[in-house]
Parts: structure tokens; C-alpha cells; sequence
């Protein structure tokens, strides 16, 4: 019986479905925002959480092992402990966003964009910023 289970299957195997989530989440840290169907995103995005989680205990040798365990490039790691975990420092919880973009063309499966919630707050004041120096 699959009481208390909230996992999809994804109609994988455990190891295909287990890559795919490091593989989401791996590129979620280097891209900090991926396109993926809605529920991949919904499952990608507790994995997300649970990871800054574990990147959020000041840098300890543990909890670096244990990320690097979970994903699978060592570059996603570094930025996960020098980019990612520091800016979420405030937080409780909810660091990343789903956006639903609509039905795919070919197939209707329902599209989202996963993205840290950092990630769209940091880059609009930027953009507001630089037309300032050059109207000068």
C-alpha cells in the first residue's frame, strides 16, 4: 500500500526517477531557472527546498558531502554554498516559485518554469538601474 507516499512515479524506474530529480535540481543550481512539465516541477521543487535546507548549516563539511551526494556536478555544489544558500539566508522556507506557462504544443502536457524566488528580485532592480547611468 502506498499510504503516506506523495512521490509521482513519472512511469520510471527508482534509479531513472532518482537521476531525473539530480538532474532537475543540478540544473536549477547552475541555471537558477529551468522549464520543465508541471508535476516534474512540483517534485524538482521539494527536492530544491530540502537541499538549501541541508546548504544552510554554515558550510559545515556534512552538509557539503550530503549535497554533493544529491547532485551531480561539483561546480552545482560550489554555487549551491556560495551563491544560492547565502541569499536565502532570511528565509524560512519557500525559496523557490513555480510559473505556469500553459499546455505544450505537441503532447498538452502542462509547462512551468521553476526558479529560485531570489532570482527575479535581484535581476529587476538591475535592469531598472542601468539605463539611469547612460541617460546622464
Amino acid at each position: 500500500m502506498r499510504h503516506q507516499r506523495v512521490q509521482k512515479k513519472f512511469g520510471r524506474s527508482m534509479e531513472h526517477r532518482k537521476a531525473l530529480m539530480k538532474s532537475l535540481v543540478t540544473n536549477l543550481i547552475l541555471e537558477e531557472s529551468i522549464t520543465t512539465t508541471l508535476p516534474k516541477a512540483k517534485q524538482a521543487r521539494k527536492d530544491a527546498e530540502r537541499i538549501i535546507t541541508v546548504a544552510r548549516k554554515k558550510d559545515q563539511l556534512a552538509a557539503r558531502r550530503l549535497a554533493a551526494s544529491r547532485l551531480l556536478q561539483p561546480k552545482a555544489v560550489q554555487k549551491l554554498f556560495a551563491e544560492i544558500a547565502p541569499a536565502m539566508e532570511g528565509r524560512n522556507g519557500g525559496y523557490t516559485r513555480i510559473l505556469k506557462l500553459g499546455a505544450r504544443k505537441g503532447d498538452g502536457a502542462e509547462l512551468a518554469i521553476l526558479q529560485w524566488v531570489t532570482v527575479g528580485a535581484a535581476k529587476e532592480p538591475e535592469a531598472a538601474e542601468a539605463p539611469a547611468p547612460a541617460a546622464e
